[in-house]
């Protein structure tokens, strides 16, 4: 009885507690616990945060598209600090029903001439009126004068004088029609209506990325979510930039790319924890709970997206041009904001909003028994039917879709790149309309000269070699005038008398040549005829200066760095995604598949905007022949990046099916099950909001929003639906393999589970 009565009464051992969180598991209990304390700091961030940077756009450079050690850039600087001359900031284009001639029309523009002279900031104001009627200076039809404004200082200090200035003198000034033109004046031109056109794109993207998001989570609740964490990328971005502006030069067009991208990414990025936290609650998880295996999770997975992105954006780095810089400055900013706000701010949202999460359900106004739309299924939906299709036949289905990205891409094979003049601009834009008439009235580049800088050379003792230089300039093809303190000289012509001018090509030591061509710049033409000046014999040292100048460093200086950032991306990458999955074969295909992917966009793109077609689909501009240089480059970085985001999400699910069942070709069907929505509606999300920016009327932003929309969607859907599960049906265990000694490597230093 004793025994009986001990063996009844016996305690039954406890079981053992449950292992404590670890890692971003134990982040995400802490954020729960925390999440008023974290909430209320990150309310107190943003009312700091959003008067300081609100006026980020106002303190931006303007400038940065030269690399600042090339041989234009430094022929432009000693222009500047030595001579104050070089070529004309300013186009003023001057018309007049009388005629230029008429004595009361030449009158009034001697006068404005004389004020423009007077004013701060201005180096030089020449004019057809001033300089004895050069014909060169005056239309065709004798109804238009120009007046050449140099300003001085940086070009910061050069656009705001411009923009004092421009207002007082367009317009109707007495008998005389005024537009402004010029590099300057197009520069501000494009500021000004990207900014405009900015704000346009958000309006109209804003309530189209809204409804997507109550698609895609069928609660008003769940929706707000990542435009939550979008708004606190974007403001924390502008902070950001405001502090940068402090110590480096930052150009203000960084901030087109970052509105863009930080609600991109915060939807990405926020759409993959919020799902995984409603699978979390769905399975009977606690909140607690379900936020910290969502941040161990979709946290980690969006953190080491976060890192491929960031470092794909660095790439632009690497070139010497602050405004490339910028883009790397902004696009990194944003990417790390909007991880922190989906891995740190949201989940204390989640924590507050708990099962809550589902209210509002939009659903419920077309079907009474609406539930929120289910999170996670181990029933076949249509991706895994058509992973396992194309696994059936990898071959066919690899060869069919890899043809068509090549064929889109061989456009590509005849790129020719260029840089932004005032044909990007409307046919509205008074200063493309300026510089029209330049090219319709005008048969000299008086605006835009070639700038030869002899800086070393004794001008005085040294006039006979300087003359004898100007006139062999003077014979070169498509040169139309020489410009020198010994005179003026063309081909077959007696040398000029100096002008009332020429005292601006002396300096104590040095001079320098003003050289006047009959080709537009920022051509080929004009490109080649900087090539041939550079070659000729020169009694000196000299620097060849100018925007066609200007356009051939920038191209050389990209040339050079290119392989550069081209490398630190591939590096990167097969460095991160090694970590990531253990793989070799994994990485080397991301590549490639990203890299076919790309061409095929960067086809599309020449065939539409430098061959001018599918103009009634994209919206009207003008055709150049040629990309806009800065555009490919910083597509390349930002389309790449995106495209290691979408793969990251995706392989993350692969590789946590393949580690629980060891079947490849299930692995591969489930992952993309249980991701191909979630991919396909952040692809839709974030081509909306870029292809908003199709209706700029800015080429280059039209060109950046579309090619981005266009190589999100074929990313997602062609390389992730098709090429992906063909790709690792084709390779079988192969797909998880490593050698020995890097496998090793990877036990040690690897993302695990």
């Amino acid at each position: 009885m004793g025994t009986q009565s001990t063996v009844r009464n016996a305690t039954p051992p406890k079981a053992a507690p449950p292992a404590p969180p670890k890692g971003l598991a134990a982040l995400g209990h802490w954020l729960a616990r925390r999440r008023l304390v974290v909430l209320l700091i990150t309310l107190a961030a943003l009312v700091v945060a959003v008067p300081f940077g609100s006026d980020v756009e106002s303190r931006l450079s303007e400038g940065g598209i030269t690399a600042p050690a090339s041989e234009s850039a430094r022929a432009d600087a000693i222009l500047n600090t030595r001579f104050g001359g070089g070529s004309p900031h300013l186009v003023l284009v001057t018309s007049a029903g009388a005629g230029v001639d008429d004595p009361g029309i030449a009158n009034e523009a001697t006068a404005l001439t004389d004020r423009l002279s007077r004013e701060r900031g201005v180096v030089q104001a020449a004019s057809y009126w001033s300089l004895d009627k050069p014909a060169t200076l005056r239309s065709k039809d004798g109804r238009t004068g120009l007046i050449l404004v140099r300003l001085s200082g940086d070009e910061d200090e050069i656009r705001k004088t411009a923009a004092r200035i421009v207002p007082e003198v367009v317009g109707e000034q007495g008998s005389l029609k005024v537009t402004a033109t010029g590099v300057t004046a197009v520069r501000m031109e494009i500021e000004r209506i990207s900014e405009e056109d900015l704000n346009k794109a958000e309006l109209l993207s804003g309530p189209l990325v809204l409804i997507i998001l109550l698609l895609v989570f069928g609660s008003v609740v769940a929706a707000s979510m990542p435009l939550a964490v979008g708004i606190f990328a974007v403001i924390g971005s502008f902070v950001i930039l405001r502090i940068l502006d402090m110590f480096v030069q930052v150009s203000v067009f960084a901030v087109n790319i970052t509105t863009a991208l930080g609600l991109g990414l915060a939807i990405d990025y926020s759409l993959f924890i919020v799902t995984r936290y409603r699978e979390e609650l769905a399975r009977g998880r606690t909140v607690h709970e379900a936020i910290g295996e969502s941040v161990r999770t979709a946290g980690r997975t969006v953190l080491f997206s976060a890192l491929t992105v960031a470092v794909s954006l660095s790439a632009m780095l690497v070139f010497p041009m602050y405004h490339l810089r910028s883009f790397a400055y902004s696009g990194i900013a944003v990417v790390i904001l909007a991880a922190l706000g989906s891995v740190v701010v949201l989940p204390a949202l989640l924590a507050v909003l708990g099962h809550r999460i589902d209210a509002l359900n939009v659903r419920r106004l077309f079907r009474r028994d609406a539930k929120p739309a289910a999170t996670h299924t181990d029933k076949a939906g249509f991706w895994h039917g058509l992973a396992t299709a194309v696994m059936r036949r990898p071959v066919p289905f690899a060869l069919a879709v890899a043809a068509v990205l090549v064929a889109l891409g061989l456009p590509f094979m005849r790129a020719t790149f260029g840089d932004s003049d005032d044909r990007v601009l409307p046919a509205s834009s008074p200063a493309y309309q300026g510089a029209q008439v330049l090219r319709e009235q005008f048969d000299n580049r008086e605006s835009s000269p070639l700038n030869v800088v002899l800086p070393d050379i004794d001008a005085a003792s040294a006039s006979g070699k300087v003359a004898d230089y100007a006139k062999q300039l003077s014979t070169v093809p498509g040169i139309t005038r020489v410009d020198a303190l010994t005179g003026s000289y063309s081909e077959g012509a007696q040398v000029a008398p100096p002008g009332p001018s020429s005292d601006r090509f002396k300096g104590d030591h040095g001079t320098w040549l003003s050289v006047v061509s009959d080709t537009e710049p920022y051509s080929e033409r004009g490109m080649d005829l900087v090539k041939t000046l550079r070659a000729q014999p020169a009694p000196d040292h000299v620097l060849v200066g100018g925007q066609a100048a200007l356009l051939v460093d920038s191209k050389d200086t990209i040339g050079e760095d290119l392989p550069w950032a081209l490398g630190i991306i591939a590096l990167s990458t097969i460095v991160l995604l090694f970590l990531f999955t253990g793989s070799l074969l994994i990485p080397v295909k991301a590549i490639v598949l990203n890299l076919l992917s790309l061409t095929a966009t960067f086809g599309a793109m020449v065939y539409i905007f430098q061959d001018g077609n599918l103009k009634w689909l994209v919206g009207d501009f003008s055709v150049t022949g040629m990309l806009d240089i800065d555009t490919p480059i910083l597509m390349f970085c930002v389309a790449f990046g995106l495209s290691m985001d979408y793969e990251v999400f995706l392989l993350s699910r692969i590789k946590e099916e393949y580690h629980r069942t060891g079947d490849n070709v299930s692995a591969v069907s489930w992952g993309l099950e249980r991701t191909g929505r979630l991919v396909t509606a952040a692809a839709a999300l974030v081509a909306t909001v870029l292809l908003a920016f199709a209706t700029s009327s800015l080429l280059p932003i039209k060109l950046l929003g579309i090619g981005l929309a266009l190589a999100v969607i074929v990313d997602a859907t062609l390389v992730r639906g098709v090429l992906v599960p063909a790709f690792m049906r084709l390779a079988g265990r192969a797909n998880w393999w490593a050698p020995r000694p890097l496998a090793r490597l990877h036990e040690k230093i690897g993302l695990k589970d």
